[in-house]
């Protein structure tokens, strides 16, 4: 039984209902309770008090076995039987009308048991054993479910404790949610017997708590109308005037809608595709939005024009025809069907402009889209079904209607370290409308709230293994974990392969979504004193060194400081002895210029088999250069002449060794230059100099000058550089290295 119907009231003004967006019949509750009254009807034939139940039932399922629905009815009128509502009808009006809103919208007979039943088990001497013998074990547990749903005290609602409460009542079943909507609609309709303050506490809990489940669950006709309801209780004033706005332009003469509606209809029939055209009016609270943004509002804000087909591939083809027919505004269009909301809606959006200059959105769908556009997760049925064989068994986008919708949010709430932390997250993932689709390199999609970044895709995608998230491509380029993404990013996440791997405490300031948020605050409170690594997450061996310079690193008992060098080196100064005219006796460069000296460019730092060009300079020597490099390019434009460089063969079991200059890039994190010199060292390297300059944005570069002890070994050197966790990038150096 609802606190809104027994709770002592005095009458209050009745509020006034928005209009919806099709004709649902009322419920006669004079005419049921009369029916009530008389008691159920003869076992052979259904009671007259549930007709109107069993044609909105029959309506969407014609074959459904409605010997449950009659059984349920005779139990629950027996039961309420002697109960009435502050109204005046007998209380068994009420579940009769939570039935009628779900079977309207599609239920399946389960469902429209478990509600007839909702309230006997707290307000009756009917046990959950009893309803388990007599309607089976799914029926018992969204009786209980809901049960412990009106147990919760919607007064504290705003209170972090209440939601969670709320939250382990509903358990992993959907519908006992949809239960509780129709329920809450139905004592919205009638809550102009309560107290005024008692009114506009039921709407607050309704507005800040049901309406956007509602939405995350897509039941559009209870959102709609529980929005309107609310908007007229707590905003009496606006509701009034939008009221106005609305009066006003239903007696308008001229109606653009309808003039863009014909307009379509004779596009569609000339092009012989079936389908439906009608004008959706707007509810009160969306005239309101519309009225706030766009100002004075003109005939075709009120509504939009709804275009029904049978087929996926009509609405495309209806699409095509009205923006060749019509004059589109291109940016209205938004294709919901290729890339489905996170509430199960799919349509096609866009708009036509009238000849007047007025503009009406149309939404193009078909007639299944619809149904789950108003009705959402009701439509869909038992939550437990297993999924047809043609659906997908993993990904983000899963149905709500299935099992794991709610026991996301459950896991949240037990991962939350406290209440309070549970609900700010949560609400503010309520109170997000908009979603994005981002896509991974797999193919598969994410759904994220507008304005999330690689943080929240991170632990979407990979939950608390995303604490070894090192960075991002975002349409394959780089990018930081705090990069925001837009709908139709294309999005690979790196991942570190160090199991002690941490995520910063900077990434709170980049995560919207409660995955996200839960998990990082979890971790932080386990551990609250983290070692190696600082607000930026950088490696505490790579920060910046004292003065504010770079900080550099040797390697194999090496000097730390290095001479100052020309831009081209001889070939002795890079490899060993200095070699012969026109040759190298450790890096064999031959050139075809008798008598001439061989240096090899810092800028490339050239090593065999690199393809290579010469260029005379000053003093009878010739540098070499690789051909990629840009002072290659640059010389050529000045008109300098090539000179032939060929690598010359090695003796016998003699070796190229030789010293290279690499460029690495990396995100910050602990321990990460110990493991790339490892690295170095393990391939037989000796690092003569490196440099690792400050992090900028989650991102470290290194630059290491090696001495390679054969040249042929620089790819596997490159390779096992670019396998090192947090390591994206090794190349060759194309700059000159700086002067110690």
């Amino acid at each position: 039984m609802s606190a809104e119907a027994t709770n002592p009231a005095t009458p209050g003004p009745v509020v006034p209902t928005a209009p919806r967006r099709r004709a649902r019949p009322r419920l006669d509750l004079r005419r049921l309770g009369r029916a009530a009254l008389l008691g159920p009807g003869a076992r052979d034939r259904l009671p007259d008090a549930i007709g109107h139940v069993v044609d909105a039932h029959r309506a969407h399922h014609p074959d459904a076995d409605l010997e449950p629905l009659r059984r349920a009815y005779v139990l629950a009128e027996s039961s309420h039987r002697g109960q009435m509502r502050k109204s005046g009808e007998p209380y068994i009006t009420h579940p009769l009308a939570v039935t009628l809103i779900l079977a309207e919208l599609g239920a399946e007979t389960v469902t429209l048991t478990a509600s007839l039943l909702h309230d006997t088990v707290e307000d009756t001497d009917v046990t959950l054993d009893q309803v388990r013998d007599e309607f089976g074990e799914e029926v018992r547990y969204l009786v209980d479910g809901v049960t412990k749903l009106e147990k919760v005290d919607y007064g504290a609602a705003a209170e972090p404790e209440t939601f969670r409460k709320m939250l382990v009542a509903t358990g992993n079943d959907v519908r006992v949610m949809s239960i509780k909507l129709a329920d809450r609609l139905h004592n919205m309709r009638t809550l102009g017997v309560m107290r005024p303050e008692k009114q506009a506490r039921i709407a607050k809990v309704t507005r800040d708590v049901l309406i956007p489940l509602a939405e995350r669950l897509g039941v559009q006709a209870l959102k709609t109308e529980l929005e309107d309801l609310v908007f007229a209780i707590l905003h009496p004033e606006e509701y009034e005037h939008t009221r106005e706005l609305i009066a006003e332009n239903a007696a308008r003469v001229d109606d653009p809608l309808a003039a863009i509606a014909d307009d379509t209809r004779g596009v569609l029939r000339e092009a012989d595709i079936s389908a439906e055209v009608l004008i959706r009016p707007r509810h009160f609270v969306s005239v309101h939005r519309v009225s706030r943004k766009r100002g004075q509002l003109r005939g075709a804000d009120f509504g939009r024009v709804l275009v029904l087909v049978n087929e996926d591939a009509d609405c495309y083809a209806v699409l095509g025809e009205l923006h060749t027919c019509m004059t589109p505004v291109v940016s209205e269009f938004k294709d919901f069907i290729a890339v489905p909301k996170f509430n199960l809606y799919q349509s096609l959006h866009t708009a036509v402009a009238h000849p007047d200059g007025q503009v009406a959105e149309v939404l193009i769908r078909t007639y299944q889209m619809h149904k789950v556009a108003e009705a959402g997760v009701v439509a869909l049925g038992n939550p437990y079904a297993p999924p047809a064989s043609d659906e997908p068994g993993d990904g983000e986008r899963e149905d709500p209607t299935r099992p794991g919708w709610l026991s996301r949010l459950l896991d949240w709430q037990r991962a939350a370290p406290d209440p309070d932390t549970f609900w700010s997250t949560l609400r503010e993932d309520l109170a997000q409308d908009r979603e994005i689709t981002v896509f991974r390199p797999d193919g598969g999609t994410l759904g994220l709230p507008e304005g999330a970044t690689c943080v929240d895709a991170a632990y979407a995608q990979y939950g608390e293994d995303a604490h070894a998230c090192i960075g991002a491509r975002v349409n394959g380029r780089l990018a930081t974990l705090s990069t925001v993404l837009r709908d139709g990013d294309t999005v690979q996440l790196l991942m570190g392969q160090d199991p002690a791997s941490e995520p910063s405490r900077e990434w709170l300031e980049h995560a919207h979504t409660p995955a996200a948020r839960i998990a990082i605050q979890r971790w932080l409170t386990a551990h609250p004193a983290t070692a190696g690594t600082d607000a930026d997450g950088r490696d505490a061996d790579a920060a910046e060194a004292p003065g504010g310079g770079a900080a550099e690193a040797s390697g194999g008992g090496a000097a730390d400081t290095r001479a100052e060098e020309p831009d081209a080196d001889p070939v002795g100064a890079e490899s060993g002895p200095r070699p012969a005219p026109a040759r190298s006796s450790s890096v064999g460069a031959l050139v075809d210029l008798p008598g001439a000296s061989v240096r090899l460019a810092r800028c490339c730092t050239p090593v065999p088999p690199d393809e290579v060009t010469g260029f005379a300079v000053r003093g009878g020597a010739v540098t070499v250069h690789r051909v990629e490099c840009a002072a290659v390019a640059r010389m050529k434009n000045t008109g300098r002449a090539e000179v032939d460089v060929r690598w010359d063969e090695p003796a016998g079991d003699e070796t190229t060794g030789c010293r290279v200059t690499l460029f690495a890039e990396s995100f910050g994190r602990p321990h990460l230059l110990a493991d790339l010199t490892e690295a170095i060292a393990l391939q037989g390297a000796e690092i003569v100099s490196a440099t690792v300059e400050p992090p900028s944005q989650q991102r470290v570069h290194h630059t290491y000058t090696l001495q390679l002890p054969d040249a042929a070994l620089l790819p596997a050197l490159m390779r096992a550089m670019r396998n090192v966790p947090g390591v994206y990038d090794v190349s060759r150096s194309q700059h000159p290295a700086s002067a110690s």
